[in-house]
């Protein structure tokens, strides 16, 4: 998984509540179990007509926004059934960062193990944000300094010291078992001395 560290973008802004992760991937793309190839069909039934063509009012389908990297939403964004593909969605299309007032318990945690920061603030700060994204003007983000800096001004959030460390270091959660591929080794051959007969085929 890649390191998450600083991230500049102008933001788009989706100011849509519950979206839920149907919305984000619908279900008949979830056929698969590649963690590439779903950007495109992100917010498919919003982004997409009957025809399959674009349409072109829809915020990811304007320049420069279907370039950007931090989404603003509305809250309780992730909401619905606890589908992985929601953030390999989001991560396909570009997105790294999603800002939101709250979310679904399952999708957040899940964006922290496919490399997606999801950052929560107040209403009032997301307001201002939105601005950003009006203006077609970037915002940054400092995952270490936990800030978010726009224009003059700057917003601090809070992050799990452990979620953060996973980002920063570019943890899944296979990375962080290969971290203790020592400790499992050798409770493995422990084991092997100890309880032989396990090991019998």
């Amino acid at each position: 998984m890649q390191k998450f560290d600083k991230l500049k973008s102008i933001p788009a802004y989706l100011p849509i509540v519950n979206i839920d992760t149907d919305m984000i991937i619908p279900k008949q793309f979830l056929k698969t179990i590649k963690r590439t190839g779903l950007g495109k069909n992100l917010f498919f039934e919003m982004r997409y007509d009957d025809q399959g063509n674009e349409i072109n009012d829809f915020v990811l389908n304007k320049e420069p926004f279907n370039k950007s990297n931090i989404l603003i939403a509305g809250k309780n964004f992730g909401c619905g059934s606890s589908r992985e593909h929601a953030p390999w969605a989001l991560l396909d299309f570009g997105i790294t960062c999603v800002i939101s007032s709250s979310y679904a318990d399952i999708f957040y945690s899940n964006c922290f193990k496919n490399g997606i920061l999801p950052i929560i603030l107040e209403e009032e700060k997301i307001k201002e944000l939105s601005e950003y994204a009006n203006r077609k003007e970037e915002i940054s983000i400092d995952l270490n300094e936990e800030k978010i800096v726009y224009g003059n001004n700057e917003v601090e959030f809070k992050i799990d010291p452990f979620k953060k460390k996973c980002l920063l270091e570019g943890l899944d959660d296979i990375a962080l078992s290969l971290k203790k591929s020592d400790k499992i080794e050798n409770f493995e051959n422990d084991l092997k001395n100890t309880k032989p007969w396990i090991f019998n085929d």
